[in-house]
């Protein structure tokens, strides 16, 4: 059984719905997640593995209650971390899932591992995101090989 922690950046709440979903995924595979929406790095426990499941916003912007977050983890040597990503966005713009591209690239420039590439959900192709998140963890999860 394997702990992650669910970090979640929303403006409108598909992120939480999908961080919801991810949830109960994990717990019907026996591991077990928290979810924090208002993510502060002192919260995180640094030995669990990191499921990041956040959205765009305005001009590729990270959502408002997960830029603090950022900001703090960007300050720190996170070697040792394992992270996974699950972005949200609208291809129909250019900076499609920036916000999920933005913190990859700040989790590993701190020395965190990506597990699997992240993944990036289109809302504009698939418009209840849960499903594609479901349905992608249900496939990785194995792969993973987690005790």
């Amino acid at each position: 059984m394997a702990r992650f922690d669910i970090i979640v950046g929303s403006v409108l709440g598909a992120s939480e719905y999908v961080a919801d979903a991810l949830a109960e995924t994990l717990k019907e595979h026996s591991h077990s997640s928290l979810i924090h929406l208002v993510p502060n790095y002192a919260d995180i426990a640094k030995d669990s593995i990191w499921l990041i499941c956040t959205s765009t916003h305005g001009a590729g912007d990270l959502p408002d209650n997960i830029q603090h977050f950022a900001t703090q983890i960007s300050e720190q040597d996170l070697n040792g971390l394992s992270f996974l990503v699950v972005g949200l966005g609208d291809s129909s713009y250019d900076t499609f899932c920036n916000g999920a591209y933005t913190l990859e690239q700040t989790l590993i420039q701190s020395g965190a591992k990506l597990l699997i590439p992240a993944l990036h959900i289109d809302v504009l192709t698939h418009p209840i995101p849960e499903e594609v998140a479901i349905e992608w963890l249900n496939n990785m999860l194995p792969s993973l090989a987690l005790s």
